[in-house]
């Protein structure tokens, strides 16, 4: 068997770029922070459609369905598009430097980040015995068969790693990956493979964890070292 390889990376300088942030005020507790997050880089051989343009849409969308319901949250939502996760999350690291003074005042941080497969629930990195905080919205997602809390030991996004380190829990949607893998990194990422369908379901269960945790009791902070 013979293998013709064609292989293309190359690292350029470092350019300028920047983070995109939105926000929806709280009501009643406005500096404590729920950041809801997508990165707006991506792998050069596509367009970056499933990694990560769907998961800046389900994030942006998210803020967006709570704002038209009319619904007021208690804290401050905030959405944040990361800039240069795909070579070296300088765009987490400069949100996690610029906002270090108010991290002990984000509550949770969410990251959609494994493109539009449909949602099975999601995943927790919490502290361990505060899992029962999550009963009420498992009960709520159930009817779309999306209540599966998954805890995990790691943070379940990259842009969101320093802010989990720092102590912030960390939640990330739980989808059926099993295409998304096919087009990953490869110049097959185009919008093309974009289900609408799925992508809104995402947004529903992201909304509905921004919705909880923007207003339900506050999670216990990570324990110090927490990836």
């Amino acid at each position: 068997v013979k293998m013709h390889l064609t292989l293309t990376p190359k690292t350029l300088p470092d350019a300028p770029s920047a983070n995109v942030l939105a926000e929806l005020k709280g009501s009643s507790h406005p500096q404590e922070v729920v950041l809801v997050s997508g990165h707006l880089d991506s792998w050069d051989l596509g367009t970056g459609a499933l990694d990560d343009a769907a998961g800046v849409a389900i994030a942006l969308d998210a803020l967006r369905v709570i704002a038209a319901s009319g619904l007021k949250p208690q804290r401050t939502l905030r959405f944040v598009a990361y800039t240069n996760e795909e070579n070296g999350l300088a765009g987490a690291k400069a949100y996690a430097a610029t906002h270090a003074s108010e991290i002990e005042r984000h509550v949770a941080v969410i990251e959609s980040d494994l493109g539009d497969g449909h949602p099975t629930g999601f995943y927790a990195q919490i502290r361990e015995g505060s899992d029962n905080l999550l009963k009420p919205l498992s009960a709520a997602l159930d009817p779309m068969s999306a209540g599966f809390a998954e805890v995990v030991g790691r943070c379940p996004g990259a842009d969101i790693g320093p802010l989990c380190k720092a102590g912030v829990p960390g939640f990330a949607p739980r989808q059926d990956n099993r295409i998304y893998f096919t087009y990953h990194h490869t110049a097959a990422d185009t919008f093309d493979k974009i289900n609408r369908q799925t992508l809104a379901e995402n947004t529903a269960v992201v909304a509905s964890l921004l919705w909880a945790l923007g207003n339900g009791e506050a999670m216990p902070r990570l324990l110090p070292g927490s990836n």
